[in-house]
């Protein structure tokens, strides 16, 4: 999508593409049509959905659009924004098919050479009108770009669809599927450890799991057992399978791109205070309760949320009120706080034995690192 290549690389980044055939950085150019780019090595050319639709009849942009998204056809080059694989898509042209690369997460479509000039134009109107300069053809270019995210953004809000069917399946269970992956730049080494172990630690108490809940579980009477080390390590303990999973997939969504941005010693610093402050808030809601609390959910909920406002033009797809829906990580958020706010009521007055308290605890964490940091990568170029 656009909005893919706008939140990863940025407005000024869109000049260091590369060849997904040769790897030689590719040339900004333009025409009539708009911006596209150039190989100097092998004349390849990289093209937004929005200029080919310009160009090329847009019936058959449609349908290399859709066969593009419908995961039915692999590649193996990179696209030159967002390095993902692109599907090489057929299309019949002049009694002759053509292999079109597509990137159906930036709108990218790569053209080996030859390969534009194969296909049917557009039949183009005579204008009277004075042509435009480079710069003024680059910022209307940008214009509709950002236009365009906008109505991608309504377009995916109204209606929409998962990219595999087996999306749905964990949409069922409320677990948002991921999309715009923004590329690594170190290994988290922290959330693999984490995660690691988290999985050791309560597959072994697993064996027997009342006498490590009890023995090591929070309970708010007794907080300061052992020293206050029920707060730590009620962190590493699951009260089944499926609360482990469940904590396991966010924190390995969303903590290896907070590891990122934020550095192995502050995201640790997040994960820990995010974990005692949501402990704080699910004793204070109960102080003489003797019931023990385990999961890793405040902590991960710190990260859930300043992943959410730093990564803000990321998007996910969730089942809402029983349809598909794609939608930025900001209003998954918002979506989010709402039922641990209704959760936490749930909480307070006996109906829920799930802390959303904790939870609520742990995001505002998140929201607290996310304030304190935005002016250290406000300048940056690569701001999702």
């Amino acid at each position: 999508m656009y909005v893919t290549l706008l939140s990863i690389v940025g407005h000024s980044q869109l000049d260091m593409l590369t060849c997904p055939s040769c790897k030689t950085s590719l040339n900004k150019n333009g025409n009539k049509f708009g911006l596209f780019w150039v190989c100097p090595s092998c004349d390849g050319r990289a093209v937004t959905l929005e200029v080919v639709r310009k160009a090329i009849p847009r019936p058959m942009v449609n349908r290399l659009w859709q066969r593009a998204r419908s995961g039915q056809y692999e590649g193996t080059r990179q696209c030159p924004a967002c390095r993902r694989r692109m599907p090489e898509v057929p299309i019949l042209s002049r009694e002759k098919t053509e292999y079109i690369d597509i990137c159906s997460k930036c709108h990218f479509i790569w053209f080996d050479p030859h390969e534009f000039e194969h296909l049917p134009k557009v039949e183009i109107k005579q204008s009277q009108s004075q042509p435009l300069s480079m710069e003024a053809r680059e910022a209307l270019a940008l214009a509709r770009l950002e236009s365009l995210k906008k109505e991608q953004v309504q377009q995916e809000m109204s209606s929409s669809s998962p990219d595999h069917w087996w999306e749905v399946i964990p949409a069922l269970f409320g677990i948002p599927i991921e999309y715009n992956y923004t590329p690594l730049k170190h290994k988290p080494i922290v959330t693999w450890s984490l995660a690691v172990a988290i999985t050791l630690v309560s597959v072994i108490a697993f064996r027997n799991l009342g006498a490590a809940i009890t023995g090591f579980g929070l309970i708010p009477a007794e907080f300061t057992r052992y020293f206050g080390f029920t707060l730590i390590s009620s962190f590493f303990l699951h009260g089944g399978i499926i609360h482990l999973i469940g904590n396991l997939y966010f924190l390995w969504v969303f903590g290896d791109n907070t590891e990122d941005v934020l550095g192995k010693r502050d995201y640790l610093l997040l994960i820990t205070i995010a974990t005692i402050t949501g402990h704080i808030a699910h004793i204070l809601s109960a102080p003489g309760s003797t019931v023990p609390c385990v999961g890793a959910s405040g902590g991960i909920s710190g990260i859930l949320a300043y992943y959410c406002l730093r990564f803000r033009n990321a998007s996910v797809g969730m089942i809402l009120f029983f349809r598909w829906v794609r939608m930025p990580v900001v209003f998954m958020l918002a979506i989010w706080i709402i039922f641990q706010i209704l959760g936490a009521y749930l909480q307070v007055t006996g109906l829920s034995n799930v802390s959303a308290l904790a939870h609520l605890g742990g995001a505002s964490v998140g929201i607290i690192f996310w304030w304190k940091t935005r002016a250290s990568f406000s300048k940056t170029v690569a701001v999702n």
